[in-house]
């Protein structure tokens, strides 16, 4: 028995978003434009507003602002990774809802990974890099 296809109406799109630490699962639904971050408003969520623009950034460079609803869990990195991670699973959702838009968010760089992670601490280093100070006595 096959399923049926599902109505246009009632497209769900998911899709998942990566940046330093943090990971984002992303589901995309078509609605007023409302984003809901793990149970949250986005506004209340990210309480920097330099935050809630870097999330938006898909939705405003492909004119689909107030068309979706995003939905999204996140967990892992701080609030900017976090932001960062939303913002790449955003902009991988709205590519499976139209390839178009391939374009405007690969110029706009939203489709890349940022793979920027903070290095490991070594053995006989304070830190990643930093060596105790040296004394010749």
């Amino acid at each position: 028995m096959s399923r049926p296809a599902p109505s246009i109406d009632f497209a769900e799109y998911m899709a998942t978003g990566r940046r330093k630490t943090s990971v984002a699962r992303v589901r995309l639904v078509p609605g007023s434009g409302r984003i809901v971050v793990n149970d949250r408003d986005v506004t209340e969520y990210f309480s920097r507003p330099v935050l809630e623009m870097v999330v938006r950034e898909p939705l405003r460079v492909t004119e689909t602002e107030g068309r979706f609803d995003v939905f999204a869990n996140i967990t892992g990195g701080g609030m900017t990774g976090q932001a960062g991670a939303l913002r790449h699973g955003i902009a991988r959702a709205l590519l499976l809802v139209n390839d178009e838009y391939r374009r405007p968010l690969k110029q706009a760089g939203l489709l890349t990974r940022d793979p920027r992670m903070k290095e490991r601490r070594k053995y006989g280093l304070k830190k990643a890099r930093k060596a105790p100070q040296f004394s010749k006595r």
